[in-house]
């Protein structure tokens, strides 16, 4: 197994503390007295995360569990009270200003709400910006803009100002700039919940095919489910500083670890989140079956309608073709809409 581009353990931020009171064990862990003082807030409380090479990890939480918070110390733009945080086995924590800057500006991409785009210059000259700023040389950075002008899709809108773009396009320039510098690391903090519910699909498609092309590592935050699920290879739920709990989407839902996720999750439509893989049965010698199988790997929502219309058990097959499951309608009908006495 790969090691991790993004760790960190029992890291902490909480405002309102002077640094001299902090008081940790030898674990890392800040004692339970100095986060109940007056006058301080928790914002991250003692998280221990891995970030996978090319993994998409959405952050969800309502407004104050302290998403935001979390991806700012990971990019140190907000300074930790306590832990530690490690991008690909450098210590982010004990860089100065200088190493700092140099790895923010050759290692990491970063979108916000906020498009903060620069007025009076066109959209090439937002996205070259950065490269500028870089030293490279005109020739090279603009040729570098015109590529990422190409990737998000605003051939022909080059030379207009921000002013001039339509809010989706003004995201995809803000996108295009994060990408000039070539990150292997990209931080997003819901970059498109400002957007019209349309242009937002849009852009979550565009984000998607950009994500098959260049495989970066992410950390995107999310309050929009339906959008995690999209997007996430995994989903870490935040509530009051803590990581209530992180895994595969079809895992959260199935296997909620606490009564918070339980209810945070509760409203979500499963077929939208599981996989056939989670809701079949093994195979039974000689068990008759209906004609058509279905695979493994699919999301339940598109062959529900199939496999609810059969008299038969249905087949679920892996990509070699061969049997792996069997899709019974009643246990399906149990697991989508599970009774609030029993579990899933």
């Amino acid at each position: 197994m790969s090691e991790p581009v993004i760790r960190c353990r029992s890291l902490y931020k909480i405002f309102g503390l002077n640094p001299a009171d902090l008081r940790i064990d030898g674990d890392g862990v800040v004692e339970p007295s100095i986060l109940e003082r007056e006058g301080t807030v928790t914002a991250v409380d003692n998280v221990n995360l891995d970030v996978s090479p090319g993994e998409l990890l959405i952050v969800m939480g309502l407004s104050g569990s302290g998403k935001s918070t979390l991806v700012r110390c990971l990019s140190r733009l907000i300074e930790p009270t306590s832990g530690s945080v490690e991008i690909e086995g450098m210590n982010l924590l004990g860089m100065g200003d200088r190493e700092l800057i140099d790895l923010r500006r050759s290692k990491m991409g970063m979108v916000f709400q906020n498009f903060a785009l620069l007025p009076h210059r066109t959209a090439l000259e937002n996205i070259a910006f950065p490269l500028q700023m870089r030293g490279m040389k005109r020739r090279d950075y603009v040729e570098r803009a015109r590529r990422m002008i190409a990737l998000v899709g605003l051939e022909g809108r080059e030379n207009n100002f921000p002013r001039e773009l339509s809010g989706g396009q003004q995201q995809r320039v803000g996108i295009a700039r994060s990408l000039a510098v070539e990150p292997d690391i990209w931080f997003l903090d819901e970059p498109f919940s400002a957007l019209d519910p349309l242009i937002r699909k849009e852009m979550q498609d565009e984000f998607l095919r950009l994500q098959s092309l260049l495989n970066k590592t992410i950390v995107f935050i999310t309050h929009d489910f339906d959008e995690a699920l999209k997007l996430a290879d995994r989903i870490a739920i935040m509530f009051n500083g803590r990581i209530e709990q992180i895994g595969r989407p079809e895992d959260i839902v199935l296997n909620p670890a606490t009564d918070y996720v339980s209810r945070f999750t509760s409203d979500v439509p499963r077929e939208k989140v599981l996989r056939v893989g989670s809701v079949m049965n093994p195979p039974s010698e000689g068990e008759e079956v209906a004609d058509r199988a279905v695979d493994v790997t699919d999301r339940v929502e598109n062959v529900v309608e199939y496999v609810l219309g059969q008299r038969l058990p249905v087949p679920v097959v892996d990509s070699g073709d061969t049997v792996v499951g069997v899709m019974h309608q009643a246990h399906v009908l149990k697991v989508l809409f599970p009774s609030r006495s029993e579990p899933a």
